[in-house]
């Protein structure tokens, strides 16, 4: 082995090259953590334990969890120029409403990888986490199991207080999943309900309905914790909600049960305000959950499917579980898909009639 002497000036060279290496790896790695933001209960707890804290562990990338996810509250940081959250868990009714009004930073699709996503789990400004479908569940001791002669299994069932005698809860503070189930309760056929709600008389026809369950209406929700303690608790015979809650309730010992039959399938994403703090970092970091390896873990802890079609090819799920998701073949023809062109286009105006309702 040949040894060379260096001199004294490439020696400087090499110390400061070293240094400056030093410094930038410790910049890089200790890059400011990003503020995650989603929704409490066993929801929350999914997402934790099947895409958080792996994809954290396996990125480098440090987060700050929060739950009290709001599209609301996203769109009041950016008109106030305070931002302080880089990812926000939104429906992507809340989010399509959101992007309209400019609340919404584009996604940047070189760094998230969609291409085996399934169409239209994605848009320009929000990326699917999972499937998930607004059902309505009842106390399957008082009304029977789901299937079962005489149990309920439409919206009209759900409205009928004389066949099916007892108390409801409905959404509360949020009209997404509120106005479509009231319209196909009044004889709307599925495929007509965002037609109709497109014009201010159909919101109202939606409103009136709504407004005609009210009396028998004994809590109104307003997060999917609370849909699965109603039901734990008793306190409702039945209530709207989403499917993984009342699965994950069951599993508490609820007597409960739901129906896909006329549920609105819908998806849930992931989001960035715009100008949120940390956006770079925010993006690598919705690129490393939405990979498959995470998604494939979500049916284990609370039953919505995956929106990157390669979590099928490498869970480990059973059949059974596989075919209790909201996005299984056997079920979506059952469901109707959410409009999130009506969303855009009309969300605000519904809200605002649905929170006069609700003021009554």
């Amino acid at each position: 082995m040949i040894h060379t002497k260096a001199s004294p000036q490439s020696m400087r060279s090499l110390i400061f090259s070293a240094t400056l290496a030093t410094a930038l790896f410790t910049v890089s790695s200790h890059a400011e953590p990003i503020t995650v933001v989603s929704w409490g209960g066993t929801y929350g707890d999914a997402q934790d334990a099947a895409l958080f804290n792996d994809a954290s562990k396996n990125s480098g990338i440090e987060i700050i969890r929060e739950s009290g996810a709001s599209m609301s509250k996203a769109c009041l940081q950016v008109e106030s120029g305070s931002v302080t959250w880089d990812l926000v868990v939104t429906g992507s009714g809340g989010a399509a409403s959101a992007a309209e009004k400019g609340c919404l930073e584009k996604i940047d699709y070189s760094v998230v990888d969609v291409s085996n996503f399934y169409p239209n789990l994605y848009t320009d400004y929000c990326v699917g986490s999972d499937v998930f479908a607004t059902v309505f569940s009842w106390n399957t001791d008082k009304y029977g199991e789901p299937g079962s002669a005489g149990a309920p299994n439409s919206w009209t069932d759900f409205w009928d207080v004389e066949k099916f005698p007892g108390t409801r809860a409905y959404r509360a503070n949020n009209v997404d999943g509120a106005l479509e189930p009231a319209l196909m309760a009044d004889g709307v056929p599925a495929d007509q309900v965002y037609e109709v709600l497109s014009t201010k008389e159909g919101m109202m026809r939606a409103i009136n309905k709504i407004r005609e369950l009210k009396p028998h209406i004994e809590v109104f929700w307003d997060s999917g914790a609370q849909q699965a303690q109603l039901m734990k608790d008793g306190e409702v015979d039945m209530t709207t909600g989403w499917n993984g809650r009342f699965d994950n309730a069951k599993k508490d010992g609820a007597t409960v049960g739901y129906t896909f039959n006329q549920a609105l399938l819908d998806y849930d994403c992931f989001a960035m305000p715009k100008g949120a703090p940390n956006k770079d970092t925010a993006m690598k970091f919705l690129a490393e959950i939405s990979k498959a390896e995470y998604q494939a873990n979500l049916p284990f802890h609370i039953t919505y499917g995956p929106t990157n079609k390669k979590a099928y090819d490498v869970t480990t799920a059973s059949q059974e579980l596989l075919e209790s998701l909201p996005s299984h073949p056997n079920n979506v023809p059952l469901m109707v898909p959410v409009s999130l062109d009506w969303y855009a286009k009309n969300r605000t105006q519904a809200l605002e009639l649905y929170m006069e309702l609700l003021s009554e």
